[in-house]
């Protein structure tokens, strides 16, 4: 049975249901930030419930939308109104995976989240209890890249070995910290992703460069040097409390969240240097099935979220393609030019 730390969900905790649900959910191997999204998920649901003094097995649908309202209207961390798009459309899908558990096991009848439907033959798609609002990623510009390194080299080696390695390899936070030795193939500058680390459960293989064969070498053996022979994680802690354990996810955002504060750009996020990477390999020209390919996505609509190319790029790319009706429609200007 596998873990769920269930002091991160305590009304999941002490909701029976609720507390067979996640289990079941954290059991059929769905990702340790899906299981984490998910308990977060009802666990504010089941607060609101509270609140208004119902439950999930009587709510209704105008339950529901009274709560998809409450998140519109919550402070949110920046000092404005409202929860992002983003994380109200993942609460309600794991709210709806908790109606959808509570259905099979006969204790509703009908689910009370309604889901969105694509059109058929041409008729009108029917939206979701709330619109999705897609948002482009951020991606640094060449000036931010250049702050965000310069705050890296203040670093130590383990840290700096990390960033390049998530930006080389471009990796998830879960693939970064669940990196072992043997995971890495030096001779030929790749490394080798198990398929029960990744999101979609599939291996695959990534690459580094030589910034990263540097660093690599100077970390295991100063690695070396502090824990002696560990086979466990590749990056370890030096924590008094942590000593020699496999460094955690959040110890890696921590320090993404230092190096953001330092380079004074807020925007950085552990997943900034994947974005980056898979923006990079478009630019170099790789097709979409490559990019894919080596970002370990099942669908190719989600590959398609991570190219951005610049507005420089983008405004190239036209003054490019429009030259010649451009010098056109110049020849034709200059008309009024003499007319005076």
């Amino acid at each position: 049975m596998i873990t769920v730390q269930w002091e991160r969900y305590p009304l999941v905790d002490q909701h029976p249901e609720g507390r067979r649900w996640l289990q079941f959910t954290a059991n059929i191997g769905r990702a340790w930030n899906t299981v984490d999204a998910y308990g977060r998920a009802v666990d504010d649901h089941l607060a609101f419930c509270l609140t208004i003094g119902t439950s999930p097995e009587a709510a209704r649908p105008d339950v529901v939308a009274a709560w998809i309202g409450d998140m519109h209207q919550r402070p949110n961390r920046n000092g404005g109104v409202g929860l992002a798009n983003s994380t109200i459309q993942v609460r309600i899908i794991g709210v709806r995976s908790f109606y959808d558990f509570l259905v099979e096991e006969g204790i509703r009848e009908r689910n009370p989240v309604r889901r969105g439907q694509s059109s058929r033959r041409g008729g009108q798609a029917r939206q979701g209890l709330v619109r999705r609002v897609e948002k482009a990623p951020w991606i640094p510009n060449d000036h931010a890249w250049d702050r965000i390194l310069r705050a890296c080299e203040h670093e130590p080696v383990r840290n700096r070995l990390m960033v390049t390695f998530a930006y080389d390899g471009a990796l998830r936070r879960e693939e970064l910290v669940s990196l072992e030795p043997g995971d890495l193939e030096p001779a030929w500058s790749l490394i080798h992703l198990r398929a029960e680390t990744t999101k979609s459960k599939r291996a695959r293989e990534v690459s580094f460069g030589t910034t990263s064969a540097q660093l690599l070498v100077a970390y295991l053996r100063q690695r070396g040097e502090l824990f002696g022979r560990v086979d466990s994680g590749l990056f370890l802690s030096e924590s008094r409390r942590n000593r020699g354990e496999p460094l955690g996810r959040s110890s890696w955002s921590k320090i993404v969240t230092g190096v953001a504060k330092r380079a004074e750009v807020p925007q950085l996020s552990t997943h900034t240097f994947r974005h980056l990477r898979l923006t990079d390999l478009a630019r170099a020209g790789w097709s979409i099935d490559e990019i894919a390919q080596y970002a370990g996505h099942r669908d190719l609509s989600t590959t398609l979220k991570y190219i951005h190319l610049s507005g420089r790029e983008l405004a190239a790319k036209l003054h490019k393609a429009t030259r010649s009706l451009q010098a056109d429609r110049e020849r034709r200007l200059a008309a009024l030019v003499e007319a005076w």
